[in-house]
C-alpha cells in the first residue's frame, strides 16, 4: 500500500487523476482526504494506530484534549477540538500523523475563479523560497498559477496595531490592568478560549490581520476567492471558524505552495520583478515574536506621547511558555501589563509548515521590516486608505469600526 505522501505527491504531479478509479495500490481514505480536507481535522490519521509503542505521546502531547479513545480503545482526532498546533505530530514517532493537504480544492477554486481569486501573503514569507525571491518575484509567481494578485497581510497587521494600540490606551488605566493580545496566533487565543477562559474579558474583540485581508478583499470583490499561505497550519481551522469563516477560503502552508511551484516548474527566484510596498515596518515584525509587542508599544507612545502608564510587554513562545506565562498573570507574579503569545516558538517564523529554520527566518523578518518606508501604521498611506474605505477617518474611530475588523469572542470555544 503507498503512503499518503506518495498519493499527495502523485496526484500533485499529474501522475494520478482525481476523476479516475483510484489504483488498488492506495488508500481511497487517503484521497478523501486530499480531495475534501474540509471533512478532517487539521492532523490527519494516515495510519490506523495498532497497540501504541510510546504510551499515547500524541494524546499526552495535546492541551486542547482532540484526542481521544472510541470504544475498542482506537485513538482518533477530534476535528471540532483539534487546533493544529502539531504537537501530535512530533510526539508521534510511529509517523502515523501527518498535516493536512489544502491544494486540490485550493487550485481548483482559483482555476474556476474566472480571474478573480487573490492570495494573502502572512508576514513570516520573507526569504522562504529562496533569498533571491523578492516580494515581487513572488507576486509573478502566483500570478502565473492563476492568481490575479497578492496582497500582505502585514498591511492588515499595521491596521490591527493601531487598533490594539488604542484598547490598550482605553483598558489600561490604573496598575493592575492588563490587555491578552488578540489577533495574532490562533493556537495562543484558542488556548485561552477554551483552557483559560475567565481571562477573555482580557482579549479585545479583533479579527486576525489574515481574516481582516480576506474580508477586504471580498468586500472589493464579493465574488472573489481568497487564500492564505503561512508557515502555520492552525490558520487552517482558524479560517472554519463559523463567526469569520466568511474571510478566507483556503489556507495553504509555505510547503504546500513550495510543492505546487515544484510540479509546476514554476521558478520564482527567475521571474520579472512586479514589486509593491504596502506595509510598515511594525506590521512585517509581526512574522516573529517580540514583533507585535514591540508594534503596539511603540503606537501607543505615538498616539499618546509621555502617557503616564505605557506598555510593559511580556512575550511566551511555545504551548508550555505560553501556559506558564498565564499561571503568572493569575497569581499576579508579573508587573507586565502586554502579554503576547505564540504558539510557536520564534514565533510565526518558528510555525511548523515554514521552510527555513527559525533563526534564518527571523533574520530575513527583521531585514524586511528594516527597509520598510514606513515605520509605524499611523505613517503608512496604504494603512490610512483601507481605513478611508472602511468610512473611518480618525484612529479613534477604530475602537467602534465595523465587523470588517472585529468579531465577538465566545469563551469556551475555539
Amino acid at each position: 500500500m503507498e503512503t499518503f505522501e506518495e498519493l499527495y505527491h502523485h496526484v500533485l504531479e499529474g501522475k494520478i487523476s482525481t476523476k479516475e478509479p483510484l489504483p488498488k495500490e492506495y488508500d481511497p481514505r487517503h484521497l478523501d482526504c486530499l480531495v475534501h480536507p474540509e471533512k478532517y481535522a487539521s492532523v490527519l490519521q494516515v495510519k490506523e494506530c495498532e497497540k501504541c509503542a510510546y504510551d499515547k505521546a500524541c494524546q499526552n502531547s495535546c492541551v486542547f484534549d482532540a484526542i481521544a479513545a472510541d470504544e475498542e480503545g482506537k485513538l482518533y482526532i477530534d476535528p471540532e477540538k483539534c487546533v493544529g498546533c502539531e504537537a501530535c505530530i512530533n510526539a508521534c514517532e510511529s509517523g502515523n500523523l501527518t498535516a493536512s493537504r489544502d491544494v486540490l480544492p485550493a487550485m481548483k477554486a482559483v482555476r474556476e475563479s474566472k480571474g478573480r481569486a487573490y492570495v494573502l501573503v502572512a508576514p513570516a514569507f520573507f526569504g522562504q523560497f529562496s533569498k533571491k525571491v523578492t516580494p515581487g518575484r513572488l507576486r509573478t509567481a502566483f500570478k502565473a498559477l492563476g492568481f490575479s494578485g497578492m496582497v500582505e497581510v502585514a498591511l492588515f497587521a499595521d491596521i490591527l496595531t493601531l487598533k490594539e494600540a488604542l484598547e490598550f490606551n482605553q483598558h489600561v488605566q490604573e496598575i493592575g490592568d492588563y490587555q491578552l493580545t488578540s489577533c495574532c496566533c490562533p493556537v495562543w487565543i484558542a488556548m485561552i478560549r477554551k483552557i483559560y477562559h475567565e481571562l477573555m474579558p482580557h482579549v479585545p474583540g479583533a479579527v486576525s490581520p489574515m481574516v481582516a485581508s480576506g474580508r477586504m478583499v471580498k468586500r472589493i470583490c464579493p465574488d472573489a476567492v481568497t487564500v492564505f499561505v503561512g508557515p502555520c497550519l492552525a490558520k487552517k481551522k482558524e479560517a472554519r471558524e463559523p463567526d469569520i469563516a466568511d474571510a478566507v477560503d483556503y489556507v495553504l502552508t509555505f510547503q504546500e505552495v513550495q510543492d505546487i511551484f515544484q510540479a509546476a516548474d514554476i521558478r520564482p527566484e527567475e521571474l520579472q520583478d512586479d514589486e509593491k510596498d504596502h506595509a510598515s515596518t511594525a506590521g512585517r515584525l509581526y512574522a516573529r515574536t517580540g514583533g507585535v509587542s514591540q508594534a503596539v508599544s511603540e503606537m501607543v507612545e505615538q498616539l499618546c506621547p509621555g502617557r503616564e502608564i505605557s506598555v510593559v510587554a511580556e512575550q511566551a513562545n511555545g504551548t508550555k511558555e505560553c501556559m506558564a506565562m498565564i499561571k503568572r498573570i493569575q497569581e499576579g507574579k508579573t508587573d507586565a501589563n502586554f502579554f503576547e503569545g505564540m504558539g510557536c516558538v520564534g514565533g510565526c517564523v518558528g510555525g511548523p509548515r515554514a521552510i527555513l529554520p527559525t533563526d534564518e527566518g527571523t533574520k530575513y523578518v527583521d531585514d524586511y521590516a528594516g527597509k520598510a518606508k514606513y515605520r509605524t501604521p499611523l505613517e503608512n498611506p496604504y494603512a490610512r486608505r483601507v481605513l478611508e474605505e472602511l468610512g473611518i477617518t480618525t484612529v479613534e474611530e477604530l475602537l467602534k469600526a465595523d465587523t470588517l475588523l472585529t468579531r465577538e469572542f465566545q469563551s469556551g470555544t475555539g
